[in-house]
């Protein structure tokens, strides 16, 4: 079922008209001031998203496999420092790298 969009030249403003098929035949009139110039505007819309395309784009927060892997957890916490221009603390740093050799903080278990 589309929708067409279309803004009045006369008020400016903008109706939307839903109809049962494309080939409908339409006379838009202003829903506000039932003026009948009218300019048909582009509506906006919605593209699809697959699930792998979210997880590339965001694969800090795709799924709880992405933390199982403490490697993953250093480059989200680093990237949310950078994101926010903060400068690392030493403490930090030293728990990510050791991480990365392979030995997790005390209570953390995977």
């Amino acid at each position: 079922m589309p929708i067409y969009e279309y803004r009045c030249l006369s008020c400016g403003g903008v109706s939307s008209f839903f109809l049962r098929a494309i080939n409908t035949p339409l006379e838009p009139v202003c829903a506000h001031c039932q003026g009948r110039d009218l300019q048909r505007r582009l509506s906006s819309f919605v593209q699809g998203k697959t699930t792998r395309s979210v997880h590339e784009k965001h694969p800090a927060s795709s799924s709880a496999e992405y933390y199982s892997d403490p490697r993953n957890i250093g480059r989200h916490v680093e990237d949310s420092f950078r994101r926010y221009g903060m400068e690392m603390p030493s403490s930090v740093r030293e728990t990510i790298d050791a991480a990365r050799e392979g030995n997790l903080p005390k209570g953390v278990d995977l």
